[in-house]
């Protein structure tokens, strides 16, 4: 039997984090999001996968995000890349698209490698996804950010698709519209790969991406396929306008159209 009391427990924790066994961010406290104010805005793009065992504790700090945000300007989305799928396990969300998407900020930041978990914050800054106290630091910094582009969107849903129409205004000059279909929610039951066994929760689930490049005006319309298995669902219509020499993100709006 072994007895640990007194300070004998600080020394164990420090002593498991130097050897790497625990994650300092369970120790520090977390900066609240809810309530923060500003005229700016923040996206949080993390690229994911449930072929990943790192990470389900990624989605977990996106899942905690989207319980805080309420109706604040902050666009969370979770992309499920591809190229975990030949390891194992074929993801139920992954495209190729969301990982060409991953490969593209890795050439702007560059990044010598892509991986997961990965976050990034207005296309200006990159880290992993589970550092929880690092995103949160940064989407307050960029809520105080007068955004340099406005972005409108509306929608119209049929049977088949749902067509976009948007107005982009400001600073639009060499920049693209992405479009996102987002499932708020999503569960899937890992039986191979390094999470074989295991139950995963995911939340701001990208189902279909569509870049627009901007015209002058900034004003235009689009239709999008909807997967079929989002009926039923709750999901939402997200759009970003991006530079496309930097990958900065310059505005961004969203609008409800769920399905439940």
């Amino acid at each position: 039997m072994i007895r640990v009391i007194g300070l004998s427990v600080f020394y164990i924790a420090v002593g498991l984090f130097l050897f790497g066994f625990v994650d300092l961010n369970t120790f520090l406290p977390k900066r609240a999001i809810s309530g923060a104010k500003g005229a700016g805005f923040a996206v949080v793009e993390l690229f994911t996968s449930e072929g990943c065992s790192s990470c389900p504790p990624a989605d977990e700090v996106l899942e905690r995000l989207q319980k805080e945000i309420g109706d604040q300007p902050i666009y969370l989305l979770a992309y499920h890349v591809d190229y975990w799928d030949r390891l194992g396990w074929k993801d139920t969300f992954s495209s190729s698209a969301y990982s060409d998407r991953q490969g593209e900020y890795g050439r702007w930041f560059n990044l010598s490698t892509i991986y997961t978990p990965q976050v990034v914050v207005n296309g200006q800054e990159e880290f992993v996804g589970t550092d929880e106290s690092r995103i949160r630091k940064s989407i307050l910094a960029q809520l105080v950010v007068k955004p340099s582009a406005i972005l409108r969107l509306e929608h119209q849903k049929d049977d088949t698709g749902v067509k976009v129409t948007y107005h982009a205004e400001g600073t639009i000059k060499n920049t693209s519209l992405l479009i996102a279909i987002v499932q708020k929610s999503g569960h899937s039951n890992v039986v191979r790969g390094e999470n074989a066994g295991r139950g995963l929760s995911h939340v701001q689930i990208v189902r279909s991406i569509q870049i627009v490049n901007l015209n002058a005006t900034g004003i235009g319309n689009t239709s999008i396929k909807l997967p079929k298995d989002l009926d039923g669902q709750q999901w939402e219509v997200l759009g970003l306008i991006q530079d496309k020499s930097n990958g900065k993100i310059l505005g961004a709006a969203k609008v409800i159209a769920s399905d439940k």
